[in-house]
């Protein structure tokens, strides 16, 4: 039983739980790729037709309404938009269990109905209902990791859940390339199972939560302090021991952070935090524009592009069409394998460093893979060495990502907001992932079909511009404390040197008042610094 694991045992399975939901994530993306290539799928959504490439292939499907394609799938992602706001209102005011509880409750009811859609109508709003469930969980499942992870380990924490995440694009795939040597292809069963598929992590990740301790941050912040000191001691000691020095200090300071929040609480409303309004100085809207853009810059990056235009390449290479499949599903598990590696310099590295080597090395390897697609076409009679070469800079370029731009973007938007308002905080992050998502869903193939390979140069072109914004308004959370981030953020100006300047300034302070047997709450000035009182916890 959960309830009396601790420490590392704990942890470890606080990380499979929630990587439960990481995992569907994954897997309900990578989904739709082999559900679109379906020919009863085409049929019954009237996309297109389908044509018999004789037994080694069976039934090919053919679309003749791309655009109607693209609007089934972009839907999604205006369901995963709403989801988002509502999972932040819901994962501030009843706990962010029981807001991935609600969260399921709208995939399953999306999963059942679209595995059983009849239509394009009864699919798309089928998809805006899964979107809305799964919505809530991006907003929360990162934000309840983040908040029970210590702060030296909350990226590696998080990025551990994404190799799950990978690994449900590639169970994905595979499944439904198996399924699709079932007779001759024709099959319902090639998209309706693994649509229906989904249902299963989820309910595994339902049955677990009841027994998953709540985020000690906001146990504290709605008044719950005894529940919140027992869950501290039992992930920050082996034994449960709520005095151990960590657990104490942790608790000490989430404490100064709930009663200086709840001074501002007329700006916990989105607009408020929008817009700015009432923050106290803590500068929300910066946090919430950072956050946006950083998801968005993250779908502008290219993995959509590569994810694309990859069996393109490999079919052009010279593949004959099974080939081309087997390297697509090769380049995902790479994907996997590569995340491995984001959990080792996540937090070593820190979230700066890795947004720059990534972007440097996905913009070589897209400008490369461009370069030679072009070659490819140009002079066909050499499609081997120029096929070979665009397939490893595709192969480059997944691994990169995944070790970079998949994760970090995700655990950024779970750091930096205050407690009072991190669930809705990080449900801007979702919303900036929705909206880059969905606009590239449908921007994409208008992209390639215009101007060919050349849109993986302009991918590899925004990379490069992504590393001045990140140098100057990203500043470093890595091995810093949640309630740390006020003394970052406080600063005036947006720029990170300025940021990092204030950081050292307050934390001097906080330091200093410690040691004098005073506390300071972020923002406090020295001088309005106030003597602890005795009979205080």
């Amino acid at each position: 039983m959960a309830s009396k694991l601790s420490g590392r045992k704990l942890y470890y399975t606080i990380n499979a739980v929630a990587g439960l939901a990481i995992f569907f994530f994954g897997y309900d993306q990578g989904m739709m790729g082999g559900v679109n290539t379906s020919p009863d799928y085409v049929r019954v959504m009237k996309l297109g037709y389908s044509t018999y490439e004789g037994p080694s292939e069976g039934y090919v499907a053919h679309i003749t309404e791309p655009t109607r394609q693209g609007g089934i799938v972009s839907i999604y992602y205006f369901g995963t938009l709403l989801g988002c706001l509502m999972g932040g209102v819901l994962g501030d005011r009843i706990g962010r269990l029981k807001t991935m509880i609600l969260g399921s409750i709208w995939v399953l009811v999306g999963a059942a109905l679209q595995c059983s859609a009849q239509n394009i109508a009864w699919m798309c709003c089928a998809r805006v209902i899964n979107g809305i469930g799964t919505g809530h969980l991006n907003a929360i499942v990162p934000v309840w990791s983040a908040e029970v992870a210590t702060h030296t380990s909350r990226g590696a924490f998080i990025a551990m859940e994404f190799t799950l995440n990978i690994f449900g694009v590639v169970v994905a795939y595979w499944l439904e390339f198996g399924l699709g040597f079932i007779g001759d292809g024709t099959s319902q069963v090639r998209w309706r199972f693994p649509i229906a598929f989904q249902i299963l992590p989820v309910l595994a990740f339902m049955a677990c939560l009841p027994m998953m301790p709540e985020s000690p941050r906001w146990l504290i912040k709605m008044g719950r302090d005894a529940e919140a000191r027992e869950i501290l001691g039992r992930l920050r000691s082996e034994d449960g021991n709520i005095e151990v020095p960590q657990a104490a200090r942790e608790y000490e300071d989430i404490v100064a952070n709930v009663a200086l929040e709840k001074e501002h609480a007329s700006r916990n409303s989105y607009l408020s935090m929008f817009f700015g309004r009432n923050d106290g100085g803590l500068h929300i809207a910066r946090r919430v524009q950072l956050s946006i853009w950083l998801q968005i810059v993250q779908e502008w990056v290219g993995i959509a592009a590569i994810t694309v235009y990859a069996p393109t390449i490999f079919a052009e290479a010279g593949y004959g069409a099974r080939k081309a499949q087997w390297l697509s599903g090769l380049n995902d598990i790479t994907y996997m394998l590569s995340t491995l590696l984001a959990v080792v310099t996540i937090d070593r590295l820190g979230r700066r460093i890795g947004l720059w080597w990534g972007a440097v090395g996905q913009g070589i390897s897209l400008i490369l893979a461009g370069a030679f697609a072009r070659l490819l076409k140009d002079q066909p009679e050499k499609a081997s060495q120029y096929g070979g070469a665009a397939a490893l800079f595709v192969f480059m370029y997944t691994f990169i990502f995944g070790a970079t731009w998949l994760t970090i973007p995700w655990v950024y938007p779970t750091e930096t907001f205050p407690l009072e308002v991190r669930a809705k905080g990080n449900a801007f992050g979702v919303f900036g992932w929705s909206i880059g998502n969905g606009w590239l869903t449908l921007l994409n193939p208008v992209m390639f079909n215009r101007i060919g390979e050349n849109t993986l140069h302009v991918f590899g072109a925004i990379n490069f511009l992504s590393i001045p914004l990140v140098w100057a308004f990203y500043p470093e959370t890595a091995n810093r404390t949640l309630e740390e981030m006020d003394f970052l953020f406080m600063s005036k100006s947006p720029f990170v040197w300025d940021e990092e300047e204030n950081f050292r300034r307050l934390k001097e302070e906080a330091e200093r008042a410690r040691i004098e047997g005073k506390t300071v709450q972020p923002g406090t000035p020295s001088s309005e610094v106030e003597n602890v009182d005795d009979e205080k916890m």
